[in-house]
Parts: structure tokens; C-alpha cells; sequence
């Protein structure tokens, strides 16, 4: 699941590149146009996992060491590789100086309007959850405590905050830009928590994989009907989803997302989103700014495009991601955990 959300955020952005015109471009629009909401998946799924994988009597700075050796090297590599790219071929991406380099090192980029989207542009995401992991410890301790009636009012809660947070974002001046605000964020990755939670306690009723992927389709195409929804209309929908595909799996039923290349490409997701934005921009080399290419060209484009990205996300998956886990975790073999968005 976490690969079809990473799919989705690449589809958005080479919708973004405009490399299809005419009709082309109105179908990619239509089909990709919602494809942001692949991030609200990610934080979701990752409050979910974290809950569900929490250990008993670990401690907070455990906890954070873990974390750390997941995203960090990816986000190392790629920010440094987007600075390479900055000062040589790709002046846009340069950083406003050495506070937002910084900023973005550090993972505190998007606290700030006029940084967040900057050098790697994806990078705003792991200053979430970034955030995420620094309030989970404390957030876990109270809503494990939390009875299926709690949670189910509190993931209520969260879910009707999902929805009205982008309305408040278009119609309130509250001087922030709320979609990539961590704390405006923070709903999503505690619904995940309440869900893992509700799963774990056997307290979950919702509907099957099948009507849960049904409900999430029909909001993700509802997306573009809706003022600034960049999570309102999938919200319910991967809340549904997720714990569907976990009791999927508890109960040993057979699922699309179980293939040994399906999991492969999940490993991949997470380098595979922190890179994907970089090669579209380097694509701009190779093809122009927004060329709106006719069909075959454009696909050709695209695929190339995807192609140079898998290939560098599994590198990066093998050749920084696991052994920087080691690095910084002191083993040979770092235990298997959910991504960093996911």
C-alpha cells in the first residue's frame, strides 16, 4: 500500500511537469490531479504501524535512535544530492542560505512558510513526521490506556479534523500555510494510532479490503470538486482501508498487496518518494519546462522518467537506506519496519 501512495504522489508531480497537451493533459489532470492525497496515506499508515509494532517497556530515546536510522541516511543523500543539483544545473532549487540549508538538515524546514518547500521539496513530509516520532512516546503512553469507545470517539475526531482543516485553510487567515504544518498534520498520523489500536484490541468493525478500496477510489476522483481538499475526501477512506488490509493479513487472507514484488516495491517507497521530484526536475534538462509533448512522446517521457527513478530508489534502498540503518543502529541485520511516510 505504502508503493500504490508513493505511485500516486510521482503521478501528481508529473502531472505538475505538464509533459501531456491537449486532451492528454485533461485526462492526467483528472486521473493525477488528486494524487497529493498519497501523503495523507503515509502519515496515517505510519501512526498506524508505529502503534502497532510499539514495544513494551521501550524507552522514548530507543524509540527516537530507531526512527532516526530510518529516514535519516535517505534524507542525507538525497538533501545533498538536491544541493549538488542546486549549484550546478539547477538554480531553482537553491536554498535562501545557510539558515534554511540548515533548517532542512535538521528537519525543521517546514515550520516555516518560506522554507518548507525548499532544496528537496518532499522533504517538508519527514519534518512531519519528524514531529510525529517526537510526540509519539507520550502520545502512545495516554492512548493505550484508551477503551474501543475512546478510540473510536477519538478517531471521529480526527477524521472530522481532517476534513474541515483544509476549508480552514482557504477561509481563515491563521498565518500559516496548514497543509504543510505539523502540527496541522498531527490528526492524521494520531487517527493511525486510534486504528492500530482498535485492531490490536479485536474492537474493529469496519468493512472488508474490498468496500474499503471502493470507498477510498470514490473519494480520491471526489477530490478535485472540493475547495483546497487535499485530505477531506480520502480521509474516511484510508481509514477504512488500512485496518482492513491489517485484518487482511491477521487472518491469512490472500491480497492483492502480498506479491513478492508488491512488498519489494514497498521497501523501495520511501526512497522512491524522497527522490522522484529531484529526477523530474532534472528531467526539465532533457525535455523543457512543461513541453506538453503529443501521446507517444509523452508517455516515452514519462516512462523514462519513472524508469531512472526505480532504478535510483533501489539503489538507494540498498546502497544508503540499509546500511545507513546499521550505521546508526549498531547491527548487522536492522529489523524490518514501516517507512518513514508509511
Amino acid at each position: 500500500m505504502r508503493w500504490a501512495a508513493a505511485l500516486v504522489v510521482f503521478l501528481f508531480h508529473l502531472k505538475n511537469a505538464k509533459y501531456f497537451g491537449g486532451d492528454d493533459l485533461d485526462l492526467v489532470v483528472w486521473a493525477f490531479g488528486p494524487g497529493a492525497v498519497g501523503v495523507t496515506f503515509f502519515f496515517i499508515l505510519s501512526g498506524f504501524v508505529l502503534a502497532w509494532s510499539a514495544r513494551p517497556g521501550d524507552s522514548a530515546v530507543s524509540f527516537w535512535r530507531r526512527r532516526l536510522a530510518r529516514i535519516y541516511p535517505v534524507h542525507v543523500v538525497t538533501t545533498l544530492a538536491a544541493l549538488a543539483l542546486a549549484f550546478t544545473v539547477l538554480p531553482e532549487l537553491r536554498p535562501h542560505g545557510l539558515k534554511e540549508t540548515a533548517a532542512n538538515f535538521l528537519l525543521l524546514n517546514a515550520w516555516k512558510d518560506a522554507w518548507w518547500h525548499g532544496i528537496n521539496p518532499v522533504s517538508w513530509s519527514l519534518v512531519c513526521e519528524a514531529f510525529f516520532y517526537a510526540c509519539f512516546p507520550a502520545l502512545y503512553a495516554v492512548l493505550r490506556r484508551l477503551g474501543p469507545r475512546a478510540l473510536y470517539a477519538l478517531s471521529a475526531v480526527c477524521v472530522g479534523t481532517v476534513m474541515v482543516l483544509p476549508e480552514a485553510n482557504a477561509h481563515l487567515d491563521l498565518g500559516v500555510v496548514l497543509y504543510n504544518f505539523p502540527l496541522a498534520r498531527l490528526p492524521e498520523f494520531v487517527l493511525g494510532v486510534a486504528l492500530a489500536r482498535l485492531v490490536r484490541l479485536g474492537a474493529w468493525r469496519g468493512p472488508g479490503l474490498e468496500a474499503a478500496t471502493a470507498i477510498t477510489l470514490i473519494g480520491y476522483f471526489m477530490t478535485p470538486y472540493f475547495l483546497n481538499a487535499y485530505a477531506s475526501t480520502t480521509v474516511l477512506g484510508f481509514a477504512l482501508l488500512i485496518p482492513a488490509g491489517a485484518l487482511a493479513d491477521i487472518e491469512g487472507r490472500k491480497t492483492m498487496w502480498q506479491g513478492r514484488r508488491t512488498v519489494k516495491l514497498g521497501e523501495w517507497s520511501f526512497a522512491f518518494y524522497m527522490v522522484h521530484v529531484l529526477v523530474l526536475e532534472a528531467g526539465t534538462l532533457v525535455f523543457g519546462h512543461q513541453p506538453r509533448f503529443d501521446t507517444l512522446p509523452a508517455l516515452a517521457a514519462a516512462a523514462a522518467v519513472f524508469t531512472v527513478t526505480l532504478g535510483l530508489s533501489a539503489a538507494l534502498y540498498r546502497w544508503v537506506e540499509l546500511p545507513g540503518r546499521r550505521l546508526v543502529l549498531g547491527k548487522r541485520k536492522p529489523r524490518r519496519t514501516a517507512g518513514a511516510t508509511g
